[in-house]
């Protein structure tokens, strides 16, 4: 017997009711997107590693799925080559590009490719899927959406300000109840010179953005494997503890950081994003989180993380300020702010809490039935009809039993049932069948949209 057939790790299939709930996410945020003037672009699945390397640190290279050259890609290398260099150096050496880690550095790459086509600010949004070859776990996937919107070529807050706003949007519609955490990556470096270790600020950010996960203890001890001094491990301690409204908390730091200049533009910074959001009537929930570093190399200003409330589970939404990024690609001081949905993430969070009861479970609004011959004729005739008018319509293609017809509809869940037999025909009307009542109504056929409409549909 052959062995059933299977699908990689941390990947998935959607089912026609599966993909219309992920389509009514992608929706809800392209609505959002477009209402505040966000213009949407597209990019390959697969990018240049010389693109893509670099940009992520060294734990986001190794989560790279790499491409093998075409043709005899072992041709390159010699017998020397291959018991002699570690994997990651084979591998640059026979693999030239990679499937995207994620839709910003892409952007980036879009933005100095076709700078002489766009105008700044440029205001994008993106919709595709990503790939890293990341451990699979719950909320946790190799393959996955993204649901990306950028604006980059401006240095103002307000852009900040404005991705929050989307955010809150998003999730209103979406029904889903956030919390919105807030920091800087400037406080970031602030804290690392205030303890005198600024040379490992890569390492004491990948660290610290674990804290929540694994709790300070672990935190302390990869600090420690890291080369961070005892010393500096004391001084750092009080950042994890401080507690108090936004105000007092970015005080204390003002405090704890004096010396450090970029860190007194960060806590600036944060103090001119929070008055944005505090008279901006927000639903959503708006903290300062002083831990929360988002272990992405290329941040420099505002970093921001989204969290579901009732379900435990990682973050569903993240972003934040990139000064530089088209620097790398020949295009410096053109600084960018950004946020990524996981829509992957969102998905599993509403299914979990049954948030999709808006969600048509079919893809037709009716089924004619088919009963051959001349009434197939007109049946026909009445599905282009009614499509022309924007009604999905099903036609069943066999002139199979009446009741095996009404079965099919009623396991598609398909609302309604048009009937139009010998007799309907000869009177000019069709028998229009609500499925979630049994009721039969006889209509003429241009009154169809009118009933359909009546009922909801």
């Amino acid at each position: 017997m052959a062995n059933k057939p299977g699908i990689p790790k941390g990947t998935r299939d959607f089912s026609p009711c599966e993909l219309r709930k992920r389509e009514y996410i992608f929706n809800t945020i392209r609505s959002v997107f477009q209402s505040y003037g966000y213009q949407q672009i597209e990019t390959p699945a697969m990018e240049n590693l010389t693109t893509l390397l670099g940009k992520y640190g060294d734990e986001g290279d190794r989560l790279i799925f790499r491409i093998l050259n075409s043709g005899d890609f072992m041709s390159a290398l010699s017998g020397e080559d291959i018991s002699t260099l570690g994997s990651s150096k084979l591998s640059q050496k026979i693999c030239e590009k990679g499937l995207r880690y994620d839709l910003t550095v892409p952007f980036a790459r879009y933005v100095v490719q076709h700078r002489e086509e766009l105008v700044f600010p440029f205001r994008r949004y993106q919709i595709q899927p990503v790939w890293r070859a990341d451990r699979p776990q719950k909320g946790r996937y190799r393959e996955f959406f993204q649901c990306d919107a950028d604006v980059i070529g401006s240095d103002s807050l307000l852009n900040e300000y404005e991705l929050i706003r989307i955010i809150n949007d998003v999730f209103t519609k979406l029904k889903l109840s956030v919390q919105i955490k807030i920091n800087n990556r400037k406080v970031l470096a602030g804290i690392a010179e205030y303890i005198g270790e600024s040379a490992r600020i890569t390492d004491i950010t990948v660290a610290i953005d674990k804290l929540e996960k694994v709790g300070k203890e672990a935190v302390n001890d990869e600090l420690r494997a890291k080369g961070v001094s005892e010393k500096a491990l004391m001084k750092l301690q009080p950042v994890f503890g401080l507690n108090g409204s936004v105000s007092s908390r970015l005080s204390a730091m003002a405090e704890m950081i004096a010396g450090s200049e970029t860190g007194l533009k960060g806590i600036s910074e944060l103090q001119t994003l929070f008055s944005f959001t505090e008279q901006g009537n927000l639903s959503a929930a708006v903290d300062l989180d002083l831990t929360l570093a988002r272990g992405l190399n290329y941040y420099t200003g505002a970093i921001i993380e989204v969290k579901a409330e009732d379900v435990a589970i990682g973050s569903i939404c993240g972003g934040g300020r990139y000064d530089d990024l088209t620097g790398i690609f020949g295009l410096p001081g053109v600084s960018g702010v950004g946020i990524s949905f996981g829509a992957d993430r969102i998905y599993d969070v509403m299914e979990q809490l049954n948030l999709f009861e808006e969600v048509t479970g079919s893809s037709a609004d009716v089924m004619i039935v088919n009963f051959g011959g001349e009434e197939l004729k007109y049946a026909l005739s009445l599905a282009v009809k009614l499509r022309a008018k924007g009604i999905k319509t099903e036609m069943y293609p066999d002139a199979a039993k009446l009741k095996k017809q009404m079965s099919y509809a009623d396991s598609a869940n398909i609302p309604v049932v048009i009937i139009a037999g010998e007799g309907e025909i000869r009177a000019g009307e069709v028998t229009l069948k609500i499925m979630s009542t049994g009721e039969q109504r006889k209509v003429i056929p241009g009154d169809i949209t009118d009933v359909l409409s009546e009922i909801g549909i």
